[in-house]
């Protein structure tokens, strides 16, 4: 079975949509179907900072209650998740963006649209692995941590990455190259920090392309290991990408 694994989307859906048509899938009932059969895989993030996050949850909730979706949560899900549960938050970092969408609903469609995201993230895996060769996590894991006992210094990892407790001047946490001393035999595709191009060694691979900061929306295909792209419609912000040394 082939899989195209689509990097952080934050609210990109016209970019969606494109990386979708040049992937080769075609709208069938308002879902995206392959005709060899090719699974859509989401390294999470769907949401925040871009212009049409609920378009794009939206479209993910029908591939949900199709059976279709194999999607890896973020930081920003999460974050969303626990805004809806009343747990306090900072509205902030793109949140903003999502609950403006979100409030200009009427009542009852924001009512059901929260209850809708509660089911959709209560569903999900912490990360996805889709073959004995293939994990799919957001910010990244450790080939020992995949099939290990979910821990909080697992989900931490996945989520927000290898940090190390400090920060960058702009509020980014420092984060550790996990990557680049990785060893395992299984391919690890993850997103969550924006680089120009894909950052790929030792068998892992990010494919956040910074879609929301000007950049590109990629996919790396599996088994062929292919990268595909399409660029982005909103403004550049170089300062927002990660250059790894």
């Amino acid at each position: 079975m082939g899989f195209d694994i689509i990097g952080d989307i934050h609210g990109c859906y016209q970019e969606l949509l494109d990386l979708l048509s040049e992937l080769g899938y075609r709208e069938q009932g308002g879902l995206y179907l392959h005709p060899d059969g090719r699974r859509l895989v989401f390294v999470g993030d769907a949401m925040d900072r871009g212009p049409a996050s609920l378009d794009v949850l939206h479209l993910l909730f029908k591939m949900q209650d199709a059976d279709i979706l194999y999607y890896s949560p973020g930081n920003h899900c999460n974050k969303l998740y626990r805004f809806f549960k009343g747990n306090k938050v900072q509205i902030g970092h793109g949140l903003e963006n999502t609950l403006d969408e979100w409030q200009r609903l009427p009542k009852k469609e924001q009512s059901e649209f929260r209850t809708r995201y509660l089911q959709f993230y209560e569903k999900l895996p912490l990360y996805l692995q889709l073959s004995p060769d293939l994990v799919v996590a957001h910010a990244g894991i450790k080939e020992e941590m995949v099939g290990a006992k979910i821990s909080k210094g697992i989900a931490a990892f996945v989520l927000y990455g290898d940090t190390t407790g400090k920060f960058h001047a702009d509020g980014r946490p420092v984060r550790r190259d996990w990557a680049e001393n990785y060893q395992g035999a299984k391919w690890i595709v993850y997103g969550h920090t924006p680089t120009e191009e894909p950052y790929i060694i030792n068998r892992t691979a990010n494919i956040d392309t910074g879609c929301v900061f000007g950049g590109s929306l990629t996919a790396f295909r599996f088994p062929e290991k292919e990268l595909v792209s399409v660029p982005s419609k909103q403004p550049f912000q170089p300062e927002k990408f990660h250059r790894y040394t």
